[in-house]
């Protein structure tokens, strides 16, 4: 069974297409859905969940239809919002219990419940004090408890690293991974950060003006390319033309000369040339796809240095 489908699934705002004919198969995982500020990622969260309306198309979660069976898709998914939408005069304990409850939890069983999830984010010993008291990075993590609350099969996790400096980013990316990984919770993070999206995430959706550009594990974004790039501290346009009297594909690119990768003969090549030259080297590395890739219109073909 697939974790999410959708079939042209369509969110108009007026004359704004928030969602294009989205079109999506999703499997179990710890997924990325990545996309510009306003490329469609919060109005699908929250369609998958029940809360908007589709314009047209049809979507399931679970193997669930969102129209028919939006409550029982709530009951078994957990949903942190983007925004800050946390009662600051109520203390964590108090806030994930009722939460807890909401969803469906026993009074006991939601209380031994929250005591785990505000251990889990690290927000234990913490957890009786008034959340307008907590710190950016604290309420983010009460959000993320609250969405774990009722134990769910699924998360949805909008922007979990909104307002964090560095340090707080790392912790948080780290507990979810670990959600995701130990407790074998699927999980879809939605960040225009992609840096974020590669440190945890193993499979990739990339959406732009609600349309669908890739869906594919992370892996197939970042695989090394059939390109060397070598750079060097001074000399790098005579070492482009030496390369390239050598009969090699070669192009400058500020102190690095890019050179397609045809056979290993191209290594010999790129050592006798800069001792030749006497030029100082500062590496030598294939080159890796980068997910920035994904949206530029002008980024260059696998095949060869353009």
């Amino acid at each position: 069974m697939s974790l999410i489908e959708t079939a042209s699934l369509t969110k108009d705002y007026g004359p704004v297409k928030a969602l294009a004919g989205l079109d999506l198969r999703v499997e179990p995982g710890i997924i990325g859905l990545v996309g510009a500020n306003g490329a469609g990622k919060s109005t699908l969260l929250k369609i998958l969940l029940g809360l908007l309306a589709p314009t047209s198309g049809s979507a399931s979660v679970l193997g669930m239809d969102i129209g028919a069976e939006a409550g029982e898709i709530r009951k078994v998914v957990g949903y942190m919002p983007e925004h800050d939408c946390l009662p600051p005069d109520v203390g964590a304990t108090e806030f994930v219990t009722h939460m807890a409850r909401i969803s469906g939890l026993p009074r006991t069983a939601a209380r031994e419940r929250t005591a785990e999830v505000l251990r889990h984010v690290g927000l234990y010993e913490e957890r009786y004090r008034q959340i307008g008291g907590y710190s950016t990075g604290m309420k983010q993590r009460v959000k993320l408890a609250q969405a774990l609350a009722h134990d769910p099969k699924l998360l949805l996790l909008d922007e979990p690293t909104n307002g964090l400096d560095p340090g707080g980013r790392d912790e948080m990316l780290d507990l979810i991974k670990r959600t995701g990984t130990d407790f074998g919770i699927s999980v879809v993070v939605a960040s225009h950060l992609l840096g974020e999206i590669e440190q945890v995430c193993t499979y990739l959706l990339a959406i732009d003006a609600g349309r669908l550009l890739q869906s594919a594990p992370i892996s197939t974004f970042t695989q090394r390319t059939p390109v060397v790039a070598v750079e060097v501290e001074e000399g790098a346009d005579r070492l482009a033309a030496a390369l390239s009297g050598r009969g090699f594909q070669a192009r400058q690119d500020g102190a690095c000369v890019l050179l397609a990768l045809e056979d290993e003969s191209l290594y010999d090549a790129i050592r006798d040339s800069v001792a030749e030259l006497s030029l100082p080297l500062v590496r030598i590395q294939q080159e890796r796809r980068r997910l920035e890739d994904i949206f530029r219109d002008d980024a260059p073909a696998a095949g060869g240095v353009q």
